[in-house]
C-alpha cells in the first residue's frame, strides 16, 4: 500500500471519484472533513459506499476514519460500517496502545454480531495528533494484531502544543513536528507495521509533494496520505520501487543466498552487510518480488 486518499464520507461524488484515482486505500471520512450535522448522512453514505463496493475484486483498500473515541460518536460510527465489511478502521487521536485494544474490543463485539471473521477489520492509527499521544509512540507493539498502520499528523498537534505554524518558510516541517514524524516512524517499525507518512496540504505543489514524499522514502515510510486525487499519482510514482532499486536488492539477497553463513559480502568491490540485506529484502516485498 503506497497511497491513502482521505473522501469526505458524505459525498457520494467525491467517494466515487476516489475510486477512479488509482489510490491504494480509501479513507472514507467521517471525522474532520465532515461538520457535526452531516455526520448521520456521513454513516449511511459510508454504509451504503461499503455494501455496493467491498465485494468487488477490483478496488482499492476500503477503510474508515472514525471520530475519535473521546468524542462519544466512535459506536455509532462502528455501528454503521462494520456490518458493511471494511477492510480497516482508521482511529485518529490515539494517545497509545490502550486505545487500539479497545477499539480492538469494539470491533470483536461487532464481528461477531454482523457474522463476520473475528480480527477480520484492520486498524490504522492516527498516532501524533496530541502533545500525549507523542509520549506513546513506543506503546503500539504487542496492542492488537489488528494494527497494521501507524500515520502521524501536524495540523491537531500543532493547535495542541500552540504552535503557531507547522511548517517553515521553505514549506518543510518545523522541529517539533519533525520529532513526531520520526518518532511515529520509530513507533511503527518497532510494532512491526507499515509507516505512513502524513498529508501534503498544498495539494497544488506538485514539486513540494514530491520533495515530501521522497524524503519520507529517503527516511524509511513506505506509503504516504493524500487529501486530493490529484496527489496520488506522485505518491504512487515515488513509493514504487524502480527497475534499478529492484535489481540492485536483487543482488544483494542472491549475493547472501550464495554464501548463507557470511556476515558481510563483496558485490562489485563494494562491501555489503546483514543491515543491506535487511533492506533489500523489504524493498523486494514491496515490489512484490
Amino acid at each position: 500500500m503506497r497511497s491513502l486518499l482521505f473522501v469526505p464520507a458524505d459525498s457520494e461524488k467525491k467517494l466515487a471519484k476516489g475510486l477512479e484515482s488509482g489510490a491504494d486505500a480509501l479513507i472514507l471520512d467521517l471525522e474532520d472533513s465532515v461538520s457535526a450535522a452531516n455526520k448521520p448522512l456521513a454513516r449511511e453514505t459510508a454504509r451504503a459506499f461499503l455494501a455496493a463496493h467491498a465485494g468487488t475484486a477490483q478496488r482499492p483498500l476500503l477503510m474508515v476514519r472514525v471520530n475519535a473515541l473521546d468524542t462519544g460518536l466512535t459506536d455509532a460510527d462502528l455501528d454503521a460500517v462494520v456490518a458493511a465489511r471494511p477492510d480497516a478502521i482508521m482511529l485518529p487521536k490515539a494517545e497509545g496502545g490502550r486505545d487500539v485494544a479497545h477499539l480492538d474490543a469494539k470491533l470483536t463485539t461487532r464481528e461477531a454480531l454482523a457474522a463476520l471473521p473475528e480480527g477480520r477489520i484492520r486498524i490504522t492509527v492516527v498516532a501524533t495528533e496530541t502533545a500525549k499521544a507523542v509520549f506513546t509512540l513506543g506503546s503500539y507493539q504487542g496492542a492488537s494484531p489488528r494494527l497494521s498502520g501507524l500515520t502521524w499528523g501536524a495540523e491537531d498537534l500543532s493547535a495542541d502544543i500552540g504552535a503557531e505554524t507547522n511548517r517553515g518558510a521553505d514549506g518543510r516541517h518545523t522541529e517539533p513536528f519533525r520529532l513526531a514524524r520520526a518518532l511515529c516512524l520509530m513507533g511503527a517499525v518497532a510494532a512491526e507495521v507499515q509507516p505512513i507518512d502524513t498529508v501534503f496540504p498544498a495539494f497544488r505543489d506538485e514539486d513540494g509533494l514530491r520533495r515530501e514524499c521522497e524524503e519520507a522514502r529517503r527516511d524509511g515510510f513506505t506509503a504516504k496520505m493524500a487529501i486530493h486525487p490529484a496527489q496520488v499519482p506522485v505518491i504512487n510514482a515515488v513509493f514504487t520501487p524502480d527497475e534499478a532499486a529492484i535489481a540492485e536488492a536483487q543482488k544483494v539477497v542472491a549475493a547472501f543466498a550464495a554464501q548463507p553463513g557470511a556476515g558481510v559480502v563483496n558485490i562489485g568491490g563494494e562491501m555489503f552487510d546483514r543491515p543491506h540485506l535487511t533492506r533489500a529484502e523489504r524493498l523486494l516485498k514491496r515490489a512484490g518480488r
